[in-house]
């Protein structure tokens, strides 16, 4: 299995800058719609959300602007399961032209599954760790995203 194509959209005008570009905040709102999306593919959708009281939180994330996205583009996220654990899902997801394999962006997420009365961490139920299993083992031939694990930082100063 590829990654998983979990959202498509049109570039709208309101996405756009004064350069005619996607601006640096919808990049993300792309990738969080993809999230919901994946969301929703292990199982955690809203009503399930309500039903049990847990979600994802996000605990930590990276984005790489790789090339310009301009009005009227229509684009996809590809999602890439990286690991899990018990409570832990880290992915990447990668912005594309549709149909088109050149990544537009890159976004590295780090998200944790939470009971909302604490809130607190929780343990996946055994029906979604099926699911990211599922997934684990239909992705295990992938190559690593090349853009997983960046650091920020400037590089060191030549004596």
């Amino acid at each position: 299995m590829p990654t998983l194509t979990t959202y498509t959209t049109k570039i709208l005008p309101e996405w756009v800058d004064y350069n005619g570009h996607l601006r640096d905040a919808f990049y993300l709102l792309i990738f969080s719609y993809a999230t919901d999306a994946l969301m929703d593919t292990l199982g955690l959708t809203s009503e399930n959300r309500e039903a049990s009281g847990h979600s994802l939180f996000t605990l930590e994330l990276h984005l790489s602007y790789l090339h310009e996205v301009k009005l009227d583009a229509d684009v996809e996220v590809h999602t890439h399961l990286i690991a899990h654990d018990a409570k832990r899902l880290h992915l990447y997801h990668s912005l594309h032209l549709v149909g088109d394999a050149k990544e537009l962006a890159g976004n590295e997420q780090m998200l944790l599954h939470v009971h909302l009365a604490g809130p607190h961490s929780a343990p996946f139920t055994e029906a979604t760790l099926a699911r990211l299993s599922a997934i684990s083992i239909e992705q295990t031939d992938l190559p690593r995203p090349a853009l997983l694990g960046r650091v920020i930082g400037l590089p060191p100063k030549k004596s």
